[in-house]
C-alpha cells in the first residue's frame, strides 16, 4: 500500500487526529442527538467496516486510534477495492471514492451526484502526488 495515498486518506479523513470524530447532529438546530455516523480515529472507519477488518484479520485487540492499526485497516480496505474493484493501489483519487462511498456506491456511481465530493476527491489525489514527492525527497536526503 503507498504511503501517500494512506497519508493523503488519513489527512482528508482525520487531519491526523487520533480520536475524530464526526459532528453532532442537531435537532431544531439547537439540541444534540448523536453523531452523524459512527465513524472514529485516523481512518474514520465506521463500526461495521471495522468490525468486518477485526474478524477477516484476527486482530481483536486493533484500535481505530492507535496510527498502526488505522493504517493497516486502510490498506486492508484499499486492497479489497483492487482486488473487487480493480482501482490501483496507487489512485489516490478513485480509492477515496471508493473508501468515502463503500464498495457498492462507488460501483453503482454514487459519487457522481456529488460535485463536493468529486472536488474532494481531486483535492485527496494532488495531496497524494505532493506527498510522493516529499517522501521521495526525504529519502534521497538520507
Amino acid at each position: 500500500m503507498p504511503v501517500h495515498v494512506q497519508m493523503a486518506t488519513i489527512y482528508q479523513e482525520s487531519k491526523f487526529k487520533s480520536d475524530a470524530r464526526t459532528p453532532f447532529r442537531y435537532a431544531l438546530g439547537v439540541i444534540p442527538y448523536g453523531r452523524q455516523s459512527s465513524a472514529f480515529g485516523y481512518s474514520q472507519a465506521l463500526d461495521g467496516t471495522w468490525d468486518e477488518y477485526l474478524v477477516a484479520t484476527g486482530k481483536r485487540r486493533a484500535q481505530r486510534d492507535d496510527i498502526r492499526d488505522a493504517t493497516d485497516f486502510m490498506g486492508w480496505y484499499m486492497a479489497g477495492s483492487r482486488d473487487r474493484l480493480g482501482i490501483s493501489l496507487r489512485d489516490a483519487r478513485n480509492q477515496y471514492l471508493a473508501y468515502h462511498e463503500g464498495r457498492t456506491g462507488f460501483s453503482r456511481g454514487s459519487y457522481n451526484s456529488k460535485a463536493w465530493l468529486l472536488r474532494v476527491a481531486d483535492e485527496v489525489g494532488n495531496r497524494a502526488i505532493i506527498y510522493e514527492v516529499q517522501l521521495a525527497n526525504c529519502r534521497a536526503a538520507r
